[in-house]
């Protein structure tokens, strides 16, 4: 796969961290006191944004995040309170989100401001003509904090529409520590490596790979990088927008590259049946309890894995280590996600809220709080609570507009982000009988070709 320099500086720096040691995670008490003291604007500090006074009015926020991750945003938005005078109410909601936005406007109910987690999600709200355009002191903000890889994924033909608050690294592994030293395992770099490994820890009496196939996205981040390390950036980019088919020879390469870890069910916690039953949350903690004998050695997923291991009593660096997705071509792969604030409502209140949002200030708030990687690049990473999530942040930064975004966020909610249907569904099929190759592709490109045509 052709690299660029940035991707290879990121790699660089994305390698090192499995090799860190710490003491604490993002829920750690230290990173917890940190937030609760030092977020905002500190009085010897000068404000990154100018805010208008709303004295007042009153605005909603609809996000898809419960548990540790409202309450970090909660922080963020209590901010956003003290400085402007607004009211601001958390509105919970779910996936698929623009059904939930659907439902909401039809009743006449729309919240001020949604937090996206699709970029085809956001297009859909375009068409649909529920988005307002960014005003011009967001734009500002977006324009000094942000990538332009970033503004263009906020953006529908050239109108900015989303401010991404909260960005995510899709391309690590997670392993229990204690799991490894009794097998004599050691973190692989390759897939040939890391089916090695699997069976080394396989054969000390552990189950190797814990997966949360309950929730389709899970399946395809496992999809994702594997075909952005086989099949390269470009077909990546390719596949992302429908230019080629899920027929392509591409595809079945990875899904067979898949295979050689689905289709052993003594790899897997729980065999296939095990994991289509297991919650991406319980996929982690599971992982991390049990001492030296959990129900799965490693799990795969982004930086946000902390968050759930924090729910346990293990300690990231001791208890918990990281290494980066293995590469299944030339390179480990770098996969991104993110989730975008657009406002669904006219008005001054919606608007400072984006800008808010795009803001340094704000980034360094949930930053601190741990459990986040913010787009921003104007962030210093010493905001972040340990040297876990601050490489993987500065990782993210180092590869620029070489970035690539998780593939079925760009694609139309139906095929990628629905569940029980299109990409969710037919890779939970196929992780139930991963012999199926032909079978998993000729469904993936009939729902991808109704999805991106309709």
């Amino acid at each position: 796969m052709r690299t660029t320099l940035r991707m290879r500086r990121a790699a660089m720096v994305f390698t090192a961290i499995g090799a860190l040691a710490l003491a604490g995670c993002s829920g750690d008490t230290d990173g917890d006191d940190k937030a609760g003291k030092d977020s905002g604007k500190s009085e010897d500090s000068p404000s990154s944004v100018n805010l208008p006074k709303l004295d007042g009015q009153k605005i909603s926020v609809a996000a898809v995040w419960t548990g540790p991750e409202q309450a970090n945003f909660t922080k963020v938005l209590d901010e956003f309170e003290k400085r402007t005078g607004a009211t601001v109410t958390f509105v919970p909601a779910q996936d698929p989100i623009v059904n939930f936005l659907g439902t909401k406007i039809a009743g006449g109910q729309p919240p001020d401001v949604a937090m996206i987690p699709q970029v085809g999600a956001i297009q859909q709200a375009v068409a649909k003509k529920w988005a307002k355009p960014v005003g011009a002191e967001a734009k500002a903000q977006l324009s000094k904090n942000y990538g332009k890889v970033w503004q263009d994924l906020g953006a529908v033909d050239g109108t900015q529409y989303g401010v991404y608050f909260k960005a995510a690294n899709k391309s690590l592994v997670w392993y229990n520590t204690k799991a490894f030293e009794n097998a004599g395992a050691s973190e692989p770099k390759t897939w040939k490596d890391f089916l090695a490994t699997a069976e080394t820890v396989s054969a000390s009496g552990v189950t190797p790979v814990s997966v949360g196939g309950a929730d389709g996205w899970t399946l395809t981040d496992w999809f994702e990088n594997v075909y952005l390390s086989q099949a390269g950036p470009e077909k990546y980019d390719q596949l992302a927008k429908h230019e080629i088919k899920w027929t392509d020879p591409s595809v079945k390469d990875a899904l067979a590259s898949l295979a050689e870890l689905f289709g052993k069910p003594s790899l897997i916690s729980g065999g296939a049946d095990g994991a289509l039953q297991t919650e991406f949350p319980v996929s982690v903690t599971q992982t991390f309890t049990g001492g030296d004998q959990p129900k799965g050695a490693m799990v795969f997923e982004g930086d946000f894995v902390s968050i759930n291991i924090a729910q346990t009593k293990a300690k990231v660096g001791t208890d918990a280590k990281v290494f980066p997705f293995p590469a299944v071509g030339a390179d480990s792969p770098v996969v991104t996600g993110g989730d975008a604030a657009v406002a669904l409502k006219d008005g001054k209140g919606a608007q400072a809220l984006l800008t808010w949002l795009a803001s340094t200030d704000a980034a360094k708030i949930w930053a601190e709080a741990g459990g986040f990687i913010s787009p921003n690049k104007s962030l210093d990473a010493a905001a972040y609570p340990n040297d876990v999530q601050r490489k993987i942040a500065e990782a993210l930064i180092a590869a620029g507009d070489d970035v690539r975004f998780d593939m079925s966020d760009q694609a139309p909610q139906s095929f990628g982000g629905t569940p029980g249907k299109g990409e969710w569904k037919t890779l939970q099929d196929f992780l139930k009988n991963p012999k199926d190759i032909a079978g998993t592709q000729a469904k993936l490109e009939s729902d991808a070709a109704k999805a991106y045509t309709s």
